[in-house]
């Protein structure tokens, strides 16, 4: 049977070990969902309800959540379901109509950026916004060409999965599309870079030559500003501003994929963006503005989005519908009111502190990076040369599962564990995670 494509996904060839209420339960979802739709780990979980950063499986027992971005406020947010509540039993329809609450929330999202970025156009998903930005990188320049980093996931839409190389080699690139390496200390060959920015703005020039050489004016590079699906590169802070001076200079835009990294979560600032001294020509947005209320939205400089709506007739017809934006409303007052960035910031340092400690007894442990409670730990075969394990992060994701801890792998190879908990995470559920991920990675010896 085929390797599946989804890092971190269950095989069916683990159904004979499984229980049998979830074996059927695997039947049943494949019945009447088909073989696309994935399950995470060895042996499936099964949840019923969630709170804060737990999760709960039928017999009530707690899972620590230490991977979810989405309910970026901690699941199910008495505030935030209290607002969807109020709202749905009051009205929900489109934009076409004046609403004040969708004016109130728009002007208080666009507040938390910089001043040049004050429009916001609402979808539903992420990969809607990133569908969105591409249309409006390709009007405002006149260019086809999109750049993005090699292991990149923008999303799923027919036109943003040619920009999304993690989706596999079966899922192929746009023919103007280049990819560019990640901006990673650390190369494939084991050799060092000394200057990342420097690096990763040759990179970006030479995809912008290889586009003029074939005729293709570039529109737009896109990354996502934390490079999650890359593995997590955050330093140093400010890497980021020579390769988008490069695309500029080029005649294109910078577009931030802020659907990770967004909304607080890299605990120093609000938007990735920012870490690096740059502010981008749009930004994506995604569902952790809704805390999982599906919202999202491409905030934009005005005179890029200008032409677009004197040309293009654009509507979405549940985008910034009433429910969603108070869901969405709620979850920056919740961010602001609770001093969930300056958590993330407290709680990010001592899990980064902590998980260097771990890699001072345990080889395999290598390279731990990232901002706020968006964090990337290698695992690796040697620490010398940072040779990936990927087969090692597997056995540590899932030694981890078995243990009611959530996580998952990220990277060209899988071999980062990828540490993204809800924002209210907290430094008791942190030493929680550690003490057990010690017991995993003992374990593997």
């Amino acid at each position: 049977m085929s390797k599946p494509l989804m890092l971190n996904a269950f095989s069916p060839d683990s159904l004979d070990e499984l229980d049998a209420p979830t074996r059927e339960m695997i039947a049943r979802r494949q019945r009447v969902l088909g073989p696309s739709y994935k399950l995470f780990y060895e042996h499936p979980v099964h949840f019923v309800r969630g709170e804060g950063v737990w999760l709960y499986d039928p017999d009530g027992t707690p899972y620590l959540d230490v991977y979810n971005n989405v309910p970026s406020v901690g699941h199910c947010h008495p505030h935030v379901v209290a607002a969807i509540a109020r709202q749905a039993a009051t009205l929900n329809t489109h934009t076409r109509y004046l609403n004040d609450l969708i004016l109130t929330y728009a002007e208080k999202l666009v507040a938390t950026f910089p001043a040049a970025l004050s429009n916001v156009m609402f979808t539903c998903t992420g990969s809607e916004t990133s569908d969105l930005a591409m249309r409006v990188a390709r009007n405002f320049t006149g260019g086809s060409g999109f750049i993005v980093t090699e292991t990149a996931y923008h999303g799923i839409t027919s036109a943003v999965s040619e920009i999304s190389p993690s989706l596999g080699v079966h899922v192929p690139l746009g023919v103007n599309v280049r990819t560019v390496p990640a901006p990673a200390r650390y190369r494939a060959d084991g050799s060092e870079v000394d200057d990342i920015g420097a690096t990763f703005a040759r990179d970006v020039e030479l995809a912008i030559q290889d586009l003029q050489r074939h005729g293709i004016q570039v529109a737009a590079l896109i990354t996502d500003t934390i490079f999650s699906s890359d593995g997590v590169y955050s330093d140093p802070a400010g890497f980021l501003a020579p390769a988008v001076a490069a695309v500029r200079r080029a005649g294109g835009l910078f577009v931030a994929d802020e659907v990770q990294p967004g909304f607080g979560r890299l605990g120093s600032h609000m938007w990735g963006f920012e870490r690096h001294g740059i502010v981008p020509d749009m930004a994506i947005l995604g569902k952790p503005m809704g805390n999982g209320i599906p919202i999202a939205g491409l905030v934009a400089k005005p005179e890029v989005l200008e032409d677009f709506a004197r040309r293009a007739r654009y509507f979405n017809t549940f985008g910034g519908n009433p429910v969603s934006c108070a869901a969405a409303l709620a979850v920056l007052e919740v961010i602001e009111r609770e001093q969930l960035m300056a958590n993330a910031e407290d709680v990010g340092q001592y899990l980064r502190e902590g998980l260097r400690a771990l890699a001072r007894q345990h080889e395999n442990l290598g390279e731990v990076r990232g901002a706020g409670l968006f964090i990337g730990a290698d695992l690796v075969e040697d620490r010398g040369t940072m040779k990936p394990d990927p087969a090692l992060a597997s056995r540590i994701v899932n030694g981890l599962r078995r243990k009611q801890v959530l996580i998952s792998a990220s990277g060209p190879s899988g071999h980062v564990l990828k540490i993204r908990p809800p924002l209210p995470f907290s430094r008791e559920n942190a030493d929680q995670f550690l003490g057990v991920l010690d017991e995993v990675l003992a374990e593997q010896r």
